[in-house]
């Protein structure tokens, strides 16, 4: 027997402990072409709250019924094979089972993790969106400045850093409160935080959007001339709107004569890509030159109130249930 997480409920509002229940469910052995992993690490996201109330069109991943398995990318260990070519006992693999202690999935569903990383939990880091973020869409410059929006999440800590080990001449976040954005100057090394909405915001020449909305407006109102914008997120709409939009009104004539483009992330890297991102990633974080930000909170029945605390914004990186 294994345990996995369920939604019970849809939330009319923010999810909580109640709309989940935890349940004892039978493991089956593998079939060919299957492996059954046992999980030790997934991360849990305030986006998650998009996919409980509906989901959106063309979103890689599906609504999440009631009776259904939260999905997430998930880390763990192979503990039996169903027969064939493929991963053996004791590969470390990553799979979008979701919130399970353990999972049969087909191999090609599975991703191996090799030895890239010096610990298999960063593998669920916001890694390659931060990167491509920064590179592919901002195309950051030397010496420019960096503005990350929920500068304290999965994603915007590690942009930052990313951010100054790429070039960037200066490094700058929001927060939702000033607490918060002191620890971004003292724990993560931006330069400065700023409280939307309480402080004057710098200017920037690159902003990386976790928020949407009224942030996203107010920062575009101070963007340098030519400045570049990525659009990640849309925590705004994920937190205190339906979670399904994100709604914001633009000065199309301000962006047009400042130029100033914004460009939505939505990569994912082929093989190739993969395996030489991963390789730099690797030596950076062995070098410390980077450090994965992250909380980890213990058994799969916590993953319901982490959701909860991530939601509130109590934590700073990503948030990790360890198994």
């Amino acid at each position: 027997m294994s345990r996995e997480v369920r939604l019970v409920a849809v939330p009319e509002g923010l999810p909580g402990p109640e709309h989940f229940e935890v349940v004892d469910v039978p493991v089956r052995e593998p079939g060919p072409g299957e492996v059954l992993v046992r999980n030790r690490y997934f991360p849990v996201s305030a986006r998650l709250r998009t996919l409980l109330v509906g989901g959106v069109e063309g979103a890689p991943l599906p609504p999440v019924r009631v009776g259904e398995v939260p999905p997430s990318i998930t880390v763990g260990e192979v503990v039996a094979v169903g027969g064939g070519e493929g991963p053996g006992v004791g590969d470390w693999m990553s799979h979008w089972d979701g919130w399970r202690e353990e999972s049969v999935v087909p191999v090609d569903g599975c991703t191996p993790l090799g030895d890239w990383l010096p610990d298999p939990v960063a593998h669920l880091g916001s890694w390659w969106t931060s990167y491509v973020a920064l590179t592919r869409h901002a195309r950051l410059r030397s010496g420019e400045t960096v503005l990350v929006t929920a500068g304290a999440g999965g994603v915007g800590s590690i942009v930052g850093p990313l951010a100054r080990l790429l070039g960037a001449g200066r490094v700058i976040a929001t927060a939702r409160t000033r607490e918060k954005a002191q620890r971004l100057v003292h724990e993560l090394g931006y330069d400065a935080a700023f409280v939307i909405g309480e402080e004057p915001v710098e200017a920037a020449d690159v902003i990386v959007d976790n928020v949407g909305g009224a942030t996203l407006r107010a920062l575009l109102d101070v963007a340098k001339p030519g400045a570049r914008v990525a659009l990640v997120g849309a925590l705004e709409g994920q937190l205190t709107g339906s979670g399904t939009t994100a709604p914001v009104e633009l000065d199309t004539f301000g962006l047009i004569l400042r130029g100033i483009s914004l460009h939505g992330v939505n990569n994912r890297p082929d093989q190739d890509e993969r395996d030489d991102w991963l390789g730099r990633l690797g030596g950076w974080l062995r070098s410390g030159a980077l450090t994965f930000p992250h909380v980890r909170v213990s058994g799969i029945d916590s993953a319901p109130r982490a959701l909860q605390e991530v939601i509130a914004g109590h934590h700073l990186g990503t948030v990790v249930v360890e198994l």
